[in-house]
């Protein structure tokens, strides 16, 4: 996982137009363990060979059953990311409590504001990887937001 060791186009493949790191997810192809793999499957109703995703800017989403409104919308306006639309941010990267902890779809607007201050290719090699570790096992801390325990 992380985006330190893939070339642009590897980097812009692998990072959803809503900001997405696709790079670091568990369920990328190259992320999935076989465990993980067995239970979305059952979860999901799908067979184990089409639960491993190559990024939604490939396949689209192997979890979600529709096409996602977001990345119709991108294409629909012909920008690679949504931080390049005169609407951002709007309410499609709007973040939501549910499911907060088990899905990234809350790092969105703040990974696209880091993408648009450094860079797509500077974010994936010395952010991405590190916003995620917080976001996901970070304590939150009024002030700081969510701080890794040492």
């Amino acid at each position: 996982m992380g985006g330190g060791s893939m070339d642009r186009t590897e980097v812009f493949t692998l990072t959803a137009p809503c900001g997405i790191d696709c790079f670091n997810c568990e369920l990328l192809e190259a992320n999935l363990t076989e465990e993980l793999r067995a239970s979305v499957a059952a979860r999901t109703g799908r067979a184990p060979a089409d639960v491993g995703c190559q990024g939604c800017r490939t396949h689209g989403c192997p979890i979600f059953p529709e096409p996602c409104p977001t990345r119709a919308c991108v294409a629909d306006r012909n920008i690679a990311f949504c931080c390049q639309c005169d609407d951002f941010p709007c309410t499609r990267l709007l973040p939501s409590p549910q499911a907060g902890g088990r899905f990234p779809h809350n790092m969105k607007l703040y990974n696209l504001c880091r993408i648009q201050a450094v860079g797509l290719q500077r974010w994936a090699e010395e952010e991405a990887t590190g916003i995620r570790k917080r976001y996901f096992h970070g304590t939150f801390k009024p002030g700081y937001g969510p701080v890794l325990d040492e």
